[in-house]
């Protein structure tokens, strides 16, 4: 086989082969941010409902904001969401730790996530919403009202 027919054939293959390379690494940077977005979550959830069931809700947002410090509570769709739930896990309206029938309490922490790789772009090849931008990540902390 001649030397040009070869370096064709490496160009060709080439060409069909660094699309998907691309989206693997793509998806491996995109999906770490996200895994660790969900890791700050969890934290933040975690410090804000320990705050919550010790009967202190006025600095719940400052709390989780330090256990997350790179994240953006601020910009919608983010959120923090604090309920109280009695004994069946049912939603006590109006309540707090100190109301008769109140056992845990819980914190829904929200933040949005940005793909920045541009892997939401090239995932169209595997349906239209599989990693839709902005997405939204949230995370549930429950504990025992002290």
């Amino acid at each position: 086989m001649s030397e040009g027919l070869e370096r064709g054939t490496a160009a060709v293959e080439m060409a069909l082969v660094m699309p998907l390379l691309l989206f693997v690494i793509f998806a491996l940077v995109d999906l770490s941010r996200a895994y660790d977005t969900k890791i700050q979550l969890s934290q933040a959830a975690r410090e804000g409902v320990r705050l919550v069931a010790m009967q202190s809700t006025a600095d719940v947002n400052v709390r989780i904001a330090q256990a997350a410090p790179s994240l953006d509570f601020v910009t919608p769709p983010s959120g923090i969401s604090i309920q109280y739930l009695d004994s069946a896990g049912a939603v006590v309206a109006g309540g707090s730790c100190t109301t008769s029938g109140v056992v845990n309490a819980r914190v829904t922490v929200t933040t949005g996530f940005v793909w920045i790789t541009g892997i939401s772009s090239m995932s169209r090849f595997f349906g239209p919403a599989t990693f839709p931008t902005p997405s939204q990540q949230s995370a549930i902390g429950v504990m025992q009202c002290a």
